[in-house]
């Protein structure tokens, strides 16, 4: 497990207005006693809310994170609570439960996605906006986005931007990227944004305020390995929960919701039997139970002051 980075940087600059925050109280049912995982900590905006309501002697909170910056600012605005703070990839929420000795969790959380934290520090390398390295590691290690669009093919890079980001251009902005980069790197934000947009139709172009915006998503997924991520990290915190225990998911786009959706499907139903069989032989029995059958959105109010939730949708389920 790595331990947390907080050099030179201030806690005060992580901004993190909480999507969805009544919604996720609510669907949480937080027990004062309980112990419970905030796997995307952020700015600690959930996690502060969630440990305000816990027993100081009995109630615990887990707050993960991969981002330094993240485990940094989370760690100052938590350490007036019961929490402690892990800078791991909650993909290994259930090695980071052990190495605490924590065999249950009463509830969870992950509010997937980008922070604003991120998104406005141009440095990062996430936003399309701002010219900036070409980065896009929320962990801040590994191979950048640079690295990618300098040593991929075209296959691989059309096979990226069209799964990761639904790219109907996908073919064409690959193409121009393998094109550039044989006369020098591509490095930076706004250079990759300009030959997006030289790939685009002109109706595209007219059509989409920001044509970037798809293949920086599909690029970020990328880097990070978001779906693989969020795959094995529903699973690991899934099977952590005790029963009655809530998992409370926040998506912002159609891939991650589409994951979220039928993995939670998929734990709510008994029979697994082929449709056509008149009668079950399996004797399956679901391990958990839809809280929300339909995701919930922002409402108006929310939607007037935080731009990020509009694209929110929230999921629980509950183990059985």
């Amino acid at each position: 497990m790595e331990q947390q980075n907080t050099a030179a940087f201030d806690p005060a600059d992580f901004s993190h207005v909480p999507v969805l925050l009544r919604e996720c109280l609510e669907g949480l049912a937080i027990r004062p006693e309980g112990i419970y995982l905030d796997g995307t900590a952020g700015g600690a905006g959930h996690s502060c809310e969630i440990a305000k309501r816990l027993d100081p002697a009995k109630g615990r909170l887990i707050a993960l994170d991969q981002d330094p910056d993240a485990v940094a600012a989370a760690t100052a605005r938590l350490k007036a609570y019961p929490a402690t703070v892990v800078q791991i990839n909650f993909r290994e929420a259930r090695r980071a439960l052990d190495e605490l000795g924590i065999a249950e969790i009463n509830g969870a959380l992950l509010d997937l996605g980008v922070s604003s934290h991120q998104l406005d520090d141009a440095e990062r390398g996430f936003s399309y906006r701002a010219d900036a390295p070409l980065d896009m590691r929320m962990s801040q290690q590994g191979p950048t986005a640079a690295d990618l669009c300098n040593t991929l093919d075209r296959n691989e890079l059309t096979r990226i931007l069209r799964d990761y980001g639904e790219e109907p251009c996908a073919w064409q902005i690959a193409g121009k990227i393998v094109t550039a980069r044989e006369n020098a790197p591509i490095t930076s934000t706004l250079q990759l944004a300009e030959l997006v947009a030289s790939a685009m139709p002109p109706a595209e172009r007219r059509k989409h305020k920001n044509p970037a915006r798809r293949t920086f998503q599909a690029l970020r997924i990328a880097v990070n390995h978001e779906l693989d991520a969020l795959d094995e990290g529903l699973d690991g915190i899934f099977a952590s929960l005790a029963p009655g225990g809530r998992l409370c998911v926040i998506t912002f786009h159609s891939l991650e919701d589409r994951l979220v959706k039928n993995k939670f499907r998929r734990w709510a139903t008994a029979c697994t039997c082929p449709p056509e069989f008149p009668v079950c032989v399996c004797g399956g029995k679901a391990k958990g139970k839809l809280i929300t059958r339909h995701p919930i959105e922002a409402q108006p109010d929310e939607l007037e002051t935080n731009r990020r939730s509009r694209s929110a949708k929230l999921r629980v389920i509950e183990k059985l």
